[in-house]
């Protein structure tokens, strides 16, 4: 196995674009010819909440990214909402309703906990989340992804990547492992996965009370496909300054008070934000949310994304300027410029 010891995600897929290019082999797949390396790889991120990566080529999708994150953290399956920040994932549905495999929803309602301790009846998370308060020094806190009964030898466009983490507390930091079974590196482990998962793990440490610790990927085929390796098959010579390394960025906390952090983000996801206007949103800010998050984060960035995606520029540059997230709001404005939007 090799190994990657990364600061953050800009830091990771640099070393993971020369580790393929060094080693990588061409390899067939059902969606394609890829480069894959020859060994499973492990990279580990010492900052892992530096999540947001800014190569311009690359051009990730900051609105999707983080829409998707609260969405699995809701434990929500559901097309119709997560489409909204990119209508090709409706395509990986098998009846356009709903995702067979979306994380999210195996992590707080598909499997039945009935005889777990704690009595959460199907949330994985509140019963890790319960583990591991009651023994710090616990190794059995695994958090199930990959369903045999639903995903193998199944003929479905979404199966399981990702099919566990591992949870344990060490020096009071808490450290995830993932395993994944195919990691593509450009969307998949050095795109989505390193904010979806980042943000779970800033989530578990918050509601555990620990600090957050090393989050570990192990991608057990570690691939790019080449259609889309140009993508960063150049980027240790092009990108050489990581906004988070120079202190232009900051992360901001996603949560400030977690026992009403789930009820929230439910009022949140169902409150549709778009429709606050400009006027209300320092009456929204104050007060009204124990987690800052939502109004300061969470819902520039949404209302951002629909303000673009009615090709109003002055509203969308307007709610960005309101993030607080210094990071999102950076990888937003560029990722707009880039389509001459602000």
């Amino acid at each position: 196995m090799k190994v990657l010891h990364a600061r953050n995600v800009n830091d990771a897929v640099v070393q993971g674009a020369q580790l393929l290019k060094q080693g990588g082999q061409t390899q067939a797949s059902r969606a394609g010819s890829t480069l894959e390396y020859p060994e499973p790889v492990c990279t580990v991120y010492e900052r892992p909440l530096e999540r947001v990566l800014f190569d311009p080529v690359r051009d990730a999708n900051p609105f999707f990214h983080l829409m998707e994150a609260l969405w699995m953290l809701a434990g929500r399956r559901d097309v119709a909402w997560l489409a909204r920040f990119n209508q090709r994932m409706a395509t990986y549905s098998d009846d356009g309703v709903m995702f067979n495999a979306a994380y999210g929803y195996r992590w707080r309602r598909q499997f039945n906990l009935a005889t777990a301790a704690g009595g959460n009846a199907h949330d994985q998370l509140g019963v890790i989340v319960d583990l591991l308060r009651a023994d710090p020094d616990s190794r059995r806190a695994v958090l199930q992804i990959w369903d045999a009964e639903a995903d193998l030898g199944v003929a479905s466009k979404d199966l399981a990547c990702n099919t566990q983490a591992m949870f344990k507390i060490r020096n009071g930091r808490l450290n995830m492992t993932v395993s994944n079974r195919s990691n593509d590196i450009i969307w998949g482990c050095y795109g989505a996965n390193a904010v979806h998962f980042s943000m779970l793990l800033e989530y578990m440490a918050a509601r555990i009370g620990v600090e957050p610790g090393q989050y570990r990927q192990m991608s057990d085929s570690y691939h790019a496909y080449h259609d889309t390796w140009p993508k960063i098959s150049e980027i240790a010579e092009r990108f050489t300054g990581d906004p988070y390394v120079k202190s232009e960025v900051a992360v901001y906390p996603l949560l400030a008070d977690a026992d009403s952090f789930d009820a929230e983000l439910d009022r949140w996801m169902e409150s549709a934000p778009e429709r606050i206007s400009l006027e209300q949103w320092d009456d929204e800010r104050e007060g009204a949310w124990r987690n800052p998050y939502f109004p300061r984060v969470a819902t520039p960035i949404h209302n951002g994304w629909f303000a673009f995606k009615r090709k109003d520029r002055t509203a969308a540059t307007q709610w960005l300027d309101r993030c607080a997230a210094t990071d999102w709001q950076r990888a937003a404005r560029e990722w707009l410029q880039r389509r001459q939007m602000a």
